[in-house]
């Protein structure tokens, strides 16, 4: 219950805050399908929607990571997997091939025919 009794006595440039010591209220929009898997899954435990709702963003808080990963991770992990694949190419590759063709290979492999290189989005775009 929220006491107003002295609601008419505060001056107009104070904020008016009640406390009532309950947790803020938060409305969320989802779909449909998603409201329905939340309910069946607060009903499985007994709980209400919005406890079922805390407890699932808890769950994925608890798994998230708490940073999104940094572009350098991800230049990282790209550079990581160009090595695997190239790796794997040179397994693949006749060992009689002269190095240049063995290299020419590599490179249309992992960069792609020269073709589709305006459709790469990981490339830059050359200016004409």
């Amino acid at each position: 219950m929220i006491e107003v009794s002295d609601f008419g006595n505060m001056d107009s440039t104070s904020p008016v805050r009640r406390r009532t010591g309950l947790d803020a209220v938060s409305a969320v929009e989802m779909p449909e399908r998603l409201t329905a898997a939340v309910d069946a899954w607060a009903e499985a435990r007994q709980l209400s929607r919005s406890d079922a709702i805390c407890k699932l963003v808890e769950l994925g808080l608890k798994i998230a990571p708490a940073e999104p990963a940094s572009a350098q991770a991800l230049i990282s992990d790209a550079t990581t997997i160009e090595e695997i694949a190239v790796h794997e190419i040179e397994a693949l590759l006749d060992p009689a091939l002269p190095a240049d063709e063995r290299e020419r290979r590599i490179r249309r492999l992992t960069e792609g025919p020269p073709e589709f290189s305006k459709q790469r989005i990981d490339l830059p775009k050359h200016r004409t």
